[in-house]
């Protein structure tokens, strides 16, 4: 009689997501929209009413109202002083989930890495193990000593029957210097980020706030600065980012990475980077008098010139800008080119498809690369 072996294997088969609750399944919906919408909750409301009208998101057992009430009574939603004109507004709770879903979004999609962090020849805060051993040397610390790894060695070295450890079988945990990264995100909140029907201004919200949610959580002792720059330039804070929105505005990038230099000067850190987000070319300047100098039309050398000596000013001060440009017509690339080479920076001419990740990974590669001082 032969007996079979029972069959082993892998059985594949469709992924099917798991069944949501009703709450959880509108959420996912209005944070979206509330980011679209700058906040406005009355506008998102309006546009998860017509979604759910045409998709049937809702059931007889819980209705968009009762969405509503959850959202008030879990804290995402508050009633605003009927005073002030009454409606509803989102909650610190909510700009939150904002940027936890951005992240999710935008770092989902990254290869997981190892825990990198800024080679540099200057001393950082303390020493983390990368996971590699190296032979003891006299001076190493004792806390550095990999035991199970010693004696493993001692045991082939010298056998079980007559067990000792010498120096020659020690072996220590090899760690780097651990740096720290100040940067700064420059978002263009000019008019032309709105234009031609493609919102632009919001992918670059998500990126913003992601890049938010990933140093908190990943590398806590590093710091991002985020401005926004039109016809002038202005910091913001992090529970800004919800309701940022475009103006009527000419782009001046003089002015934009004269406040990123000035916000990295505070800084004490040794690597010191900017990011800039912006689709259009530099086309105003404000003068000694307060007054603007525009102009829209082709490349104004009098404008260009002044942020090829930015470019120059933060190269000195070993700043190197990434620009991030969401246009790819040719005399704009060459102006960029230009630019780039002036601060020995980087350039990325991208579209919004995938200009979160791009900036995810060009952050996580400056944190491991060496950055000379």
């Amino acid at each position: 009689m032969i007996n079979k072996k029972p069959l082993t294997g892998f059985v594949f088969s469709e992924y099917v997501e798991p069944e949501k609750e009703p709450f959880d399944r509108f959420f996912e919906i209005f944070k979206e929209i509330i980011t679209y919408t700058s906040g406005d909750v009355d506008e998102a409301l309006d546009w998860l009413a017509h979604l759910d009208k045409e998709y049937k998101l809702s059931t007889p057992e819980y209705t968009l109202d009762d969405f509503i009430e959850d959202l008030k009574k879990r804290g995402y939603l508050r009633e605003d002083d009927p005073k002030k004109g009454g409606g509803m507004s989102i909650t610190e709770k909510t700009e939150r989930a904002i940027r936890q879903n951005a992240l999710n979004q935008i770092f989902g999609k990254l290869r997981k890495s190892g825990r990198g962090n800024h080679t540099t020849k200057h001393i950082g805060e303390g020493g983390e193990e990368s996971g590699e051993f190296r032979d003891y040397i006299f001076g190493d610390s004792l806390s550095q000593i990999a035991l199970t790894e010693s004696i493993k060695n001692a045991q082939i070295n010298n056998g079980f029957d007559a067990f000792k450890l010498n120096e020659s079988d020690l072996v220590v945990n090899e760690t780097h210097h651990k740096a720290q990264m100040s940067t700064v995100l420059m978002i263009d909140i000019s008019h032309s980020m709105i234009l031609y029907g493609e919102d632009r201004i919001t992918p670059a919200k998500k990126v913003a706030m992601a890049l938010v949610e990933l140093i908190r959580s990943r590398y806590p002792k590093d710091t991002l600065d985020i401005l926004v720059f039109g016809n002038d330039a202005w910091p913001i804070k992090v529970k800004d980012l919800p309701y940022l929105q475009v103006g009527p505005f000419h782009t001046n990038t003089v002015a934009g990475i004269q406040l990123a230099l000035d916000l990295l000067r505070r800084k004490k850190n040794t690597n010191k980077q900017i990011f800039m987000i912006t689709d259009g070319k530099p086309s105003c300047l404000r003068l000694p008098n307060g007054e603007y100098y525009q102009n829209s039309f082709g490349l104004d050398p009098e404008i260009t010139d002044k942020c090829y000596n930015m470019a120059r000013q933060a190269r000195k001060l070993q700043i190197p800008i990434t620009t991030f440009m969401i246009a790819q017509d040719p005399y704009l690339m060459e102006f960029v080119e230009k630019f780039t080479k002036e601060n020995k920076g980087k350039a990325f001419y991208t579209g919004l498809q995938g200009l979160g990740e791009m900036i995810f990974e060009d952050y996580e590669t400056n944190r491991k690369k060496r950055i000379k001082g």
